[in-house]
């Protein structure tokens, strides 16, 4: 709890059996009120060990949906169970759950209501063992986006990201993509709603355990980014109507 906020941490996890425990141990605690576990239909022992180590709230996909189908379940878990600040941390140990802190009390002190660890601020990113043809595409894809969305942030693709309740509640995120361009989908929503973005320099690591795309899997998430930043350009230029853009409908509506 931060100045009467429930903080609620979520976990989109996919074979993290391996780096589970690390990420869970090095969460304050003193600040989260609860963590959610999804399990997008591992084939490892994640949710077992999820469970072991005392996540309450663990969700199982029997079958597998997605990186944007995971967030899906999460992000709809955490505003049920009453979240005010939700941040979603990657169990991999990609991102180090330290910078949680930070985190909240942007949010908790209303300076912004979404916040997004970079990797590019400070040269986290080479320094952390990014693979230079993704560090690359993330320069070139980043510059493109702030021409075509308006905006300016040092990096759109990063999966360390804290939003609050409201922000959560007024974008339509259960109709993105079920894959990886739900991200940028959802900050596109996020951008287009005005709604203040915060960045903070996040350092983080390229290891063996760490869950990583395939150059394949990332030119396709490449080509993905540069027609949601279109649609963001035509929406804002009033050139076009799109579905990623309307208000979610309100229970009971």
């Amino acid at each position: 709890m931060y100045q009467g906020k429930k903080v609620v941490v979520v976990l989109p996890a996919y074979n993290a059996a391996l780096t589970l425990e690390k990420t869970y141990r090095e969460i304050p605690f003193d600040l989260v009120d609860e963590v959610v576990l999804c399990d997008d239909a591992s084939k490892d022992t994640t949710s077992e060990l999820a469970q072991k180590i005392g996540i309450r709230h663990v969700i199982r996909h029997e079958a597998n949906r997605g990186y944007g189908g995971n967030q899906k379940s999460l992000y709809n878990k955490a505003l049920e169970l009453g979240g005010d600040i939700v941040i979603m941390l990657h169990p991999d140990y990609q991102y180090t759950p330290k910078l949680i802190p930070a985190m909240v009390n942007i949010i908790g002190d209303e300076l912004y209501p979404v916040v997004l660890g970079s990797r590019i601020l400070g040269n986290g990113a080479l320094k952390g063992g990014m693979p230079i043809y993704k560090y690359i595409a993330n320069r070139f894809l980043t510059f493109v986006q702030n021409l075509l969305v308006n905006h300016k942030l040092s990096e759109y693709h990063t999966g360390y990201r804290a939003f609050s309740r409201e922000v959560l509640e007024n974008i339509d995120f259960n109709n993105n993509s079920d894959d990886f361009i739900f991200d940028n989908e959802m900050l596109s929503q996020i951008i287009y709603q005005d709604f203040g973005i915060a960045e903070v320099t996040c350092p983080t690591k390229y290891f063996e355990e760490a869950s990583s795309i395939n150059f394949a899997r990332s030119t396709k998430y490449g080509l993905g980014v540069l027609r949601v930043s279109v649609i963001h350009f035509l929406q804002r230029m009033g050139l076009g109507s799109f579905k990623l853009y309307r208000k979610p409908e309100k229970a009971g509506v």
